[in-house]
C-alpha cells in the first residue's frame, strides 16, 4: 500500500515515522495556562501533534437528569453527561490562542469536532486535520462535513461494528476524501489489556485499504509499542501534567516523562523494525570471521591422512567452509601442515 497523508509537514505512510499525538481532552482542568503548559510538555516530549476537543455541553448533549443521560463507568459515576462535559470541554475562546502557541512550538494542532458548528469554527482556525471520536462514528452528517473540507480524517473505532466503519469510510469517499486513518480503539477508561485485540491493526489496513493506528487508553506504553510492531502509523495517548492534579481524564493519562519515554521507545522500535531483508550489514559481514570453518588442529605430515582428530570445524571463520568436511576426511596431505592452519585445498593431494 502506497497511501500517503500529510498533516502539517508530517507525512503519514507505511514508510514514514509513526505520527504521535498527545490528546489533551479535559486535562487542562479549565485553566488556560495549564492547557498551554500541556502543549509545551507535549512538544518537549517529542509528540508530533497536540489534539483537543471542540464542543460545549450544549453542542454535545442536553441538560437532562433522566437515567439515560447518566454516565456509565467508575471514573464519572453519578454525573450526568452535561455535568461531565461542563468540567471537560475546552473553551472555544481559548482555541485560537492554543493553536498559535502550538505553531510557535513547532507542533501540529487539531481537534475532534462534535457537531457541525465545531467544524465551521475549526475551519476558521485552519486546522490541518479532523479527528472523529469513537462515539461520533455514527454521526454521518458530522463525518460528511469534515470530509468535505478535503483534509485528513482520523476515525477512532472504539464502539464501531464493521458496518459502522464501512459507512464512515463510504461517507468520506462520497465527498471525494480518501485521506483516512482508522484507529483501533477500546472505549474504556482505562482499557483492559485483554480487550485491546491489537492484531486488528494490520487487519484493518488490509480490509479497508487505508492507514491504521491506535488510540490507546491502556495504562503505560507497552500497548502502544506493540501497536508499532504491528504496523500502527499513528499513536494517540492522553497526556496531563500530573495525574495527582485530578481532572476527568487524569487517571488514564500519561505524565510528560512517561510520554517522552514512550516516544523514545517508539523511535527505537521503528529503527529495530527496519525492513524485510536477508542482506548483511557491513558490520555483520565483518562478524562472519567469527563463525565456524575448517582448521588443521594437529600437526600433519606430508602424505598423512586428514581425520576427525586432526581436522575440525572450529572458530574463527577464516578457513574452508564446513560443508567440505566429509569430502576432506580420508584425503592425504600434500605437504606438512602445522596445527592452527586454516584448511585450504592447496594442502590436499
Amino acid at each position: 500500500m502506497n497511501k500517503k497523508i500529510y498533516i502539517g509537514n508530517h507525512e503519514i505512510s507505511e514508510h514514514a515515522p509513526t505520527y504521535i499525538v498527545a490528546e489533551m481532552s479535559g486535562n487542562h482542568n479549565m485553566e488556560l495556562s495549564r492547557a498551554k503548559a500541556i502543549i509545551k510538555a507535549a512538544a518537549e516530549a517529542g509528540a508530533d501533534a497536540i489534539k483537543i476537543q471542540t464542543y460545549t455541553p450544549d453542542t454535545i448533549t442536553i441538560d437532562c437528569k433522566a437515567d439515560c443521560f447518566r454516565v456509565q463507568g467508575k471514573l464519572w459515576e453519578g454525573m450526568t453527561l452535561y455535568e461531565l462535559y461542563q468540567t471537560a470541554y475546552t473553551p472555544w475562546e481559548w482555541q485560537s490562542e492554543l493553536a498559535q502557541y502550538a505553531k510557535e512550538l513547532g507542533i501540529d494542532f487539531f481537534s475532534s469536532p462534535f457537531d457541525l458548528t465545531a467544524v465551521d469554527f475549526l475551519e476558521e482556525l485552519a486546522v490541518p486535520a479532523y479527528k472523529i471520536a469513537s462515539y461520533e462514528i455514527n454521526d454521518i452528517p458530522l463525518i460528511r462535513k469534515a470530509a468535505r473540507t478535503g483534509k485528513p480524517i482520523i476515525i477512532s473505532t472504539g464502539i464501531a461494528y464493521l458496518e459502522d466503519i464501512e459507512l464512515a469510510l463510504r461517507t468520506c469517499k462520497e465527498e471525494g476524501n480518501d485521506q483516512v486513518v482508522l484507529l483501533k480503539c477500546v472505549s474504556a477508561y482505562p482499557s483492559p489489556f485483554e480487550q485491546m485485540n491489537l492484531k486488528t491493526i494490520p487487519n484493518m489496513r488490509g480490509t479497508f485499504d487505508c492507514l491504521s493506528g491506535l488510540s490507546d487508553h491502556t495504562l503505560g506504553s507497552e500497548t502502544a509499542i506493540a501497536g508499532i510492531a504491528l504496523g500502527a502509523k499513528m499513536i494517540e495517548k492522553h497526556m496531563t501534567l500530573r495525574r495527582s492534579d485530578g481532572g476527568p481524564d487524569a487517571a488514564f493519562s500519561m505524565e510528560p516523562e512517561e510520554f517522552a519515554q514512550m516516544v523514545t521507545q517508539i523511535r527505537n522500535v521503528e529503527k529495530a523494525l527496519g525492513s524485510a531483508t536477508y542482506e548483511l550489514t557491513e558490520m555483520q559481514k565483518k562478524k562472519r570471521s567469527g563463525s565456524r570453518s575448517l582448521f588443521v588442529v594437529e600437526d600433519v605430515k606430508a602424505g598423512e591422512v586428514f581425520t576427525e582428530k586432526n581436522l575440525r570445524s572450529i572458530r574463527p571463520g577464516v578457513g574452508m567452509h564446513t560443508k567440505h568436511y566429509e569430502e576432506l576426511l580420508g584425503k592425504k596431505a600434500r605437504c606438512d601442515v602445522s596445527k592452527g592452519t586454516p584448511m585450504d585445498w592447496k594442502y590436499v593431494e
